[in-house]
């Protein structure tokens, strides 16, 4: 399965060396892996939000379009919702291509959607409340460079 949207927790590292075994022709494998960091105040939890069946068709969506630009091995999207405390991985995207570029490339373009396109609502709740987590204008820009079909994603 190349799209996983979880609320158990995952292994990262028995990630990646799965991925990289069923990568056998590729040259070059990235990864990355968020994880939720404390802000401010003390974060108590992270709440994410989705909705079922609409985010991983989301998710797929923007993975085929990876795995199309550049011409990947592999692609594979974890991300997680439900409660999640200060220390934990919230995701992680791994890619797999012949030449590193290309891995490097796909990599980041997966996590700037994640970032600012992807269907998830986030809630810090710390010891100065509740608060939804706003949109960065510095990730917006980072989508400007990958300009094409997944501004109607």
């Amino acid at each position: 399965m190349s799209v996983r949207v979880q609320a158990e927790a995952f292994d990262p590292g028995a990630e990646l060396n799965a991925f990289t075994a069923a990568a056998s022709s590729s040259g070059a494998v990235v990864s990355f892996s968020g994880v939720v960091r404390d802000v401010e105040g003390g974060l108590s939890v992270m709440e994410i939000e989705h909705y079922p069946g609409m985010t991983e068709k989301a998710l797929e969506k923007i993975r085929a379009e990876a795995m199309t630009r550049w011409d990947l091995e592999g692609a594979l999207v974890i991300h997680r919702f439900g409660p999640l405390h200060p220390g934990e991985v919230i995701m992680m995207v791994a890619t797999a291509a012949r030449h590193r570029v290309a891995a490097f490339e796909a990599a980041e373009f997966l996590m700037d959607y994640l970032k600012s396109r992807a269907p998830f609502w986030k809630k810090e709740v710390s010891g100065q409340g509740k608060s939804w987590v706003a949109a960065k204008e510095a990730d917006e820009q980072a989508l400007t460079r990958w300009a094409g079909p997944t501004d109607a994603a």
